[in-house]
């Protein structure tokens, strides 16, 4: 696929934040797309397709959990991107049946669809998560050991404000390394969980089917079209809001956590590559900058862009 023509593509979950970029790429490289997205009132409040949606694409209002329509919308697709999914770690622990509706069942009627009717499919690539690691890698800087992942800190140790994982072995804080890819995914949340599950489904039906697949794990997505409404909204696009306003942005625990952040053109690219690229067939691969950021130091650098240096994080 590497010199690839002009394609139909579906992309599932178009008009939202990463889909509409997606879509304007693919558009802009020839390919003949067509969104099937179900308009989220929490993603898009008037109901309305945002009015960035690239105006050379098809829309189909539909949503994942319909199989018919689902159906309807993947007819004459070579390829699919899906990235429809309900979204958001917090949210996710108290609407489980939604989350496990949306992202594995939705996911299940796709490639129960591909599996059990005729298509021309010939590139899946799914958007999966980073939070499926659960918890990340850290070092004992005493004991010297690398490579522990450990369990959620518990309520007693939030409660002294020893916002570090402590070491078995000698008690201190651990500091935080950096997480192999090959490491174990160890969900803590509904969220989490169904987003492992979709990969896996994916990469399964491909290797089954012959079918090329893909799993992009996603880190902390920013860039424009953010939704402050929408529950994943990175803290990026909420602190830049506070600082807009005139607000302090809000830093829970001591700041230090750290993240790694990547710019939604980024995730086009690497998107990009998935679907030309013949490299990686039923592969899943990590989407980051591999630089990690601690979340006080971001939003000291925001308030230095947006030259509000008056204004810090509390």
């Amino acid at each position: 696929m590497a010199s690839m023509a002009s394609m139909k593509i579906l992309v599932t979950g178009g008009a939202g934040f990463i889909g509409s970029f997606l879509v304007d790429e693919l558009v802009r490289r020839g390919h003949a797309v067509t969104i099937f997205d179900n308009l989220d009132p929490q993603v898009h409040p008037s109901g309305r397709p945002p009015a960035h949606l690239n105006p050379r694409a098809r829309l189909i209002q539909g949503d994942v959990r319909d199989y018919q329509a689902l159906r309807v919308a993947m007819e004459g697709a070579e390829a699919i991107l899906h990235k429809a999914s309900a979204v958001g770690v917090g949210q996710s622990q108290y609407q489980v049946k939604h989350y496990v509706d949306v992202n594995v069942s939705g996911t299940a009627n796709l490639i129960d669809i591909l599996v059990n009717h005729p298509h021309r499919v010939r590139k899946l690539i799914v958007a999966a998560s980073m939070s499926s690691y659960g918890e990340g890698n850290y070092r004992c800087p005493l004991c010297r050991k690398d490579g522990l992942r450990p369990a959620l800190r518990s309520d007693s140790q939030m409660a002294k404000g020893e916002w570090e994982p402590l070491c078995a072995g000698c008690g201190g804080a651990r500091e935080p390394a950096p997480t192999a890819e090959g490491e174990k995914q160890n969900c803590n949340s509904v969220y989490a969980t169904t987003k492992k599950t979709q990969e896996e489904l994916v990469i399964n039906y491909g290797r089954t089917y012959g079918v090329p697949s893909v799993a992009l794990r996603y880190f902390n997505v920013y860039g424009p079209r953010q939704s402050l409404a929408n529950p994943n909204t990175g803290v990026a696009a909420i602190f830049m809001s506070r600082i807009k306003h005139g607000q302090s942005p809000v830093i829970y625990e001591d700041g230090r956590q750290g993240r790694d952040f990547i710019s939604v053109h980024d995730i086009v690219q690497a998107n990009m590559l998935a679907l030309e690229q013949d490299t990686g067939t039923h592969a899943i691969y990590n989407i980051g900058s591999g630089k990690p950021l601690a979340i006080q130091d971001l939003a000291l650098l925001l308030a230095k862009i947006f030259s509000r240096g008056d204004i810090q994080p509390n």
